[in-house]
């Protein structure tokens, strides 16, 4: 998977890396490792990240998978389709949960 430009990364991120930087790199590769451990393409390795940020409720990384498979070339359908896939494991509310972080970075709202 592509790295993204610096000025798309969190700043949160960004002070990270500057601060601890070989915890950051470490961090990196073991990224890299496990994307390239097995035969899943890009596509294929952003929607199973995508699902399991979902499945583990988190918020930011949910936001975050979906810009990098929006990156990958994942059309917008089909990752508000991964967060409707979670509905009969992890339930309705959720799955709308899910489905309005994945929607904050396809149509941003002002705010």
């Amino acid at each position: 998977m592509a790295k993204r430009s610096e000025e798309r990364l969190p700043p949160a991120y960004l002070w990270f890396r500057k601060r601890f930087p070989a915890v950051a790199e470490a961090t990196e590769s073991l990224g890299e490792a496990v994307r390239t451990a097995g035969p899943l393409n890009e596509r294929e390795v952003a929607l199973v990240k995508l699902g399991i940020a979902i499945g583990a409720r988190m918020e930011g990384a949910t936001h975050a998978h979906v810009r990098k498979a929006l990156d990958a070339g994942i059309e917008p359908a089909a990752l508000e389709q991964a967060a409707v896939l979670a509905c009969p494991t992890v339930g309705f509310p959720h799955t709308m949960m899910a489905l309005g972080w994945v929607r904050d970075v396809l149509k941003p709202r002002p705010r």
